[in-house]
């Protein structure tokens, strides 16, 4: 399964960049999320690594082989990968071994070796006993299935997946992204999935990629996004975060001594002395009675799930309201004292154009 890596991939529409100057590389069986908001450039990216876009600019390689480059664009077909599209791309009147085997006969493999590979990937995706079953006669998660073995048969370098899951409900969405999960660790294959939904990428992916306005925040591990963002807008993003505004007052082996609201304290990061942002969760706050770190005013509250989903605005300094369950009723406006036991400092100037390029051992 192949490296991927990209070298300042550009694709402009009308003069706006969709894809602009995007830099990465990840590993051999890498399970890679594409994510960000709605036009953000993460379908255009996932477009060009298959082959279905030409870059204005930029490089592409599968392990050492250039797929876009100075010397032309490698055609789809001789990339060697898998594509599984939101609206499943089946046909219709053929059945389940049908649909798999129309890529095997298009490339003349032997009926021998197609009835072996079929064999193969029903077992994969789990549909022994499904195969003279035609689309409509299967389930949304089931037609999933069908696509993604048609990709696997096909012994694909790499397996693209373009919001698959968009078309189906809260609980096939789950039992897919366990499937996607089983079906990464049993073929090794390396994957790519584009999706606007956190929740489905933290379920599933290796790696994460966040994009925004064509641009690429960061890329790493889900733990690393969460834990310790490069951009104020990857802080918001991922797991509902927040960011507060802070002077760092002195900075060293990633440990930043800051001011907030009045109230000195130290936490982990890497930002220089000056303007920062705190980047903060729920878990990172804690309601005391007295002496918190920051004080705030109740905006809203809500019951739920057993505790006061509250929106509280901090004081003494201009940022948004914050989230945290709160164990009773409070009136509106009422203050409440915050402890912050944790987060990560970035400078308040951080973007994805200091974030630079990514690479993975």
């Amino acid at each position: 399964m192949p490296r991927l890596t990209a070298r300042n991939l550009t694709k402009t529409f009308n003069g706006l960049p969709a894809v602009d100057q995007v830099s990465f590389a990840i590993p051999d069986g890498a399970f890679l999320a594409l994510l960000g908001p709605s036009g953000c450039g993460k379908t255009t990216l996932l477009r060009i690594i298959a082959g279905l876009e030409q870059p204005d600019h930029g490089e592409l390689f599968f392990d050492d082989m250039a797929v876009v480059g100075p010397g032309g664009m490698l055609p789809p077909e001789a990339r060697k990968l898998g594509m599984v599209f939101q609206s499943y791309a089946l046909w219709p009147n053929m059945t389940v071994r049908g649909n798999i085997e129309f890529g095997l006969r298009a490339q003349k493999h032997p009926p021998e070796e197609r009835r072996r590979r079929i064999a193969e990937v029903l077992e994969v995706v789990g549909l022994n006993g499904f195969e003279l079953r035609r689309p409509h006669e299967l389930s949304g998660g089931q037609r999933q299935r069908v696509a993604l073995a048609r990709s696997l048969a096909m012994r694909p370098r790499l397996i693209l997946l373009d919001e698959p899951l968009a078309n189906l409900d809260a609980h096939l969405r789950e039992a897919m992204l366990a499937e996607f999960r089983r079906i990464h660790s049993v073929t090794g294959a390396t994957f790519i999935f584009v999706t606007h939904d956190q929740e489905e990428a933290m379920a599933v992916a290796t790696h994460l990629a966040v994009m925004n306005r064509g641009g690429l925040e960061q890329v790493g591990t889900p733990e690393e996004l969460y834990l310790r963002p490069a951009t104020e807008m990857v802080a918001r993003f991922i797991g509902k975060g927040r960011t507060l505004p802070v002077e760092v007052l002195a900075s060293e082996a990633e440990l930043c001594t800051i001011g907030l609201a009045g109230a000195e304290l130290k936490v982990p990061g890497q930002a220089p002395v000056g303007p920062g942002w705190l980047c903060l969760h729920a878990p990172d706050l804690r309601a005391v009675a007295e002496d918190g770190h920051l004080r705030c005013q109740v905006v809203n509250q809500i019951f739920q799930n057993g505790c006061y989903a509250s929106q509280l605005m901090p004081l003494g300094i201009d940022t948004d309201t914050i989230s945290l369950p709160l164990p009773g009723r409070l009136p509106q406006g009422a203050d409440v004292e915050i402890t912050i036991s944790g987060g990560w400092v970035i400078p308040r100037q951080a973007s994805a154009s200091l974030v630079g390029g990514y690479e993975f051992a």
